[in-house]
């Protein structure tokens, strides 16, 4: 773990590191799924089988390629009621908030009597990559599904690895209360390339999202632009901003929730209060000892962790800014007011009652988030990413007097006489 001050002489190129520094594998995959997914666009369900052989230790043709929605309610109905009515309040409160993001289409007239607006719509279909390695993620299954179908997809298919052919009922109840269509046993790099080119069994999608490791986000990467893509995330990160009057136990925990994800999490404290500081590096050893999960949070924190010290909580904000944090807590009296600076983060938690946590299950807002400092120019998964805008226009004969010869002008000076000729000769028979 990192321990940094800010009044330090150092600290310029200290922080500087830490910012640049990349958390991603240092396997290089690119080479092997370029490999994969030509195979999956060549072979189609033969390359799926083999693949899932190999890397999922099971056969297709046994386990079966798809799981039914029947298996799903039959999940469901398995729950414990505890379960269900938490996967119910987390399914309850992402569609509410989902909902609000569905756009309107806009129309006017403008003062030169043109008509023009923009239409929006659903993709017709859309792939949900849902992980099945280290852990099973039904929230996940929530936070891509249901803001798919709140936009109005037609189709939704999930692919989900299933080590071993098995996979866990968590997951497919998920599905079940989200309405997903189609689950398809297939993951990995070759499951991004299916639902991307389709294969035999498989229709191809519109639009894949969902985490995955470092294949599957160097899959959507190369296949960008034969699909569309949510976005290509790294490994999770959290940054808390917190002043001396916390419960150094809870700002642990905070810490901790990400670092167990992966060993390449990571984990940063921002504070003002220096024994405060040394009490939440002592809680963290502590509480890390108690998981299920110490040897996953034990090497994202040994390698990735990092505790800062600061003048003020509010020249922490410029430094949050240049990390540009997929999660960040403000966990301080005036949570709001640093708030108002933050410029870069891809969700934020304001109060000391407000752990990201909450974020990930049932709060709301969407958890698939802009990692590796890429909040400085991305959002989290939205409605927005399931549907496209169709402009329109529409101009009568004085609206293409009125702006057609400037459109001859620039078209002829940008040496397109064919552009010039299509405007032109509508006013010349207007003329005539």
């Amino acid at each position: 773990m990192i321990r940094l001050d800010a009044s330090a002489s150092d600290f310029a190129g200290a922080f500087t590191t830490l910012v640049n520094a990349r958390r991603e594998a240092d396997e290089d995959v690119a080479r092997n799924v370029t490999h994969i997914i030509k195979r999956v666009r060549d072979e189609g369900d033969a390359a799926l089988k083999d693949l899932t052989r190999l890397f999922d230790k099971h056969d297709l043709d046994q386990t079966g390629w798809r799981i039914d929605r029947a298996d799903c309610l039959a999940a469901w109905e398995g729950l414990t009621p505890e379960l269900r009515d938490a996967l119910e309040l987390a399914a309850e409160r992402i569609a509410a908030y989902h909902l609000k993001q569905v756009p309107e289409d806009s129309e006017m007239i403008d003062a030169q009597g043109i008509r023009l607006g923009a239409r929006w719509g659903a993709v017709d279909a859309a792939g949900v990559y849902v992980p099945g390695g280290r852990a099973a993620y039904p929230s996940s299954v929530l936070m891509n599904a249901i803001p798919a179908k709140a936009a109005g997809v037609r189709r939704l298919v999930m692919v989900t690895p299933t080590p071993n052919g098995e996979i866990n009922p968590l997951v497919l109840a998920a599905a079940h209360i989200a309405g997903v269509d189609e689950i398809w046993r297939v993951g990995g790099a070759q499951a991004v390339a299916a639902l991307a080119y389709g294969t035999q069994q498989i229709e191809p999608v519109d639009v894949v999202t969902g985490p995955g490791n470092a294949w599957v986000a160097e899959a959507k990467r190369q296949l960008y632009g034969v699909v569309g893509i949510d976005m290509v995330a790294g490994p999770s990160e959290i940054v808390v901003v917190a002043d001396g009057k916390n419960d150094p136990e809870w700002i642990a925990a905070d810490l901790l929730s990400q670092a167990e994800h992966d060993p390449t999490s990571q984990s940063i404290l921002f504070t003002d209060d220096a024994s405060f500081a040394d009490a939440v590096a002592a809680a963290i050893d502590r509480q890390i000892e108690q998981l299920a999960t110490a040897a996953t949070a034990h090497a994202s924190w040994d390698a990735n962790g990092a505790i800062i010290l600061v003048p003020s909580l509010t020249e922490a904000i410029p430094l949050v800014d240049r990390l540009a944090p997929e999660h960040l807590e403000l966990a301080c009296d005036e949570a709001e007011a640093l708030f108002e600076q933050v410029r870069h983060a891809g969700s934020v938690f304001l109060g000391r009652l407000t752990p990201e946590a909450i974020g990930d299950y049932v709060a709301g807002p969407n958890h698939v988030l802009p990692t590796g400092r890429r909040a400085r120019f991305a959002s989290g998964l939205s409605v927005l990413d399931f549907m496209k805008r169709t402009s329109f226009l529409a101009l009568d004969s004085a609206g293409l007097a009125a702006i057609g010869p400037a459109a001859v002008a620039l078209a002829k000076a940008e040496g397109l006489p064919a552009h010039a000729q299509s405007v032109a000769i509508r006013l010349n028979h207007r003329e005539e």
